[in-house]
């Protein structure tokens, strides 16, 4: 999937200070004095013109990065659901579960199984909870480190807090959508996803 840039820096005519490149991944260049832009546009604060170029990065990369964060927080998330689970007197599931029956998996949601719902509960706090903090803190995930990727928010700087709450409540929506909501990510003009949308953010090479 080819990856886009956002018009960090366009006035009215692509004018003096606005340079895009030709080579399939369009850049978008900073002037001296940000030009007028639409309101759906990020516009460079002061303290974000040193840096010249932006790469929106598309689908597939994100893809990675959720995915090593996945392979980060699930592990830790059976971890500490296991810890709370004898603490709490939850009985877990026994080890041999299939866990490719889908029939049975089907079945314990429908039962309210405890230990399904407590394990799917500490996984949701634990994901939002990872999320909101790295973003805060880093503007990054590790996933996203390892792929050099990172979030910005419309005026370029790291998104603040308020944002990264509003980019969380984003991820629930997207899943609330059956995904859809990170799949448009590829389809969408600007490679942004719902929860990019809802927070005003953009993720880009770092």
């Amino acid at each position: 999937m080819s990856e886009t840039e956002p018009s960090l820096l366009r006035d009215q005519a692509d004018g003096p200070g606005v340079q895009a490149a030709t080579d399939g991944d369009a850049t978008v260049k900073n002037s001296a004095t940000p030009a007028f832009t639409a309101a759906a546009e990020p516009v460079l604060r002061p303290s974000a013109r040193a840096a010249s170029t932006v790469h929106v990065v598309g689908f597939w990369r994100r893809a990675v990065a959720a995915l090593v964060d996945l392979a980060v927080l699930i592990p830790c998330a059976l971890l500490i659901t296991l810890i709370v689970s004898k603490i709490a007197g939850v009985h877990l599931p026994p080890s041999n579960l299939r866990l490719l029956d889908l029939d049975l998996w089907i079945d314990l949601a429908l039962a309210t199984d405890p230990a399904l719902v407590m394990g799917f509960g500490l996984f949701v706090a634990i994901g939002l909870t990872y999320l909101l903090v790295f973003h805060i803190v880093l503007g990054h995930t590790l996933g996203m480190r390892l792929l050099k990727i990172r979030i910005i928010d419309v005026y370029g700087d790291r998104p603040s807090p308020a944002r990264c709450a509003a980019r969380c409540a984003g991820y629930l929506a997207g899943v609330a959508t059956l995904f859809l909501g990170f799949l448009w990510i590829a389809f969408d003009s600007e490679k942004r996803g719902l929860q990019d949308w809802i927070a005003g953010t953009y993720v880009i090479r770092a």
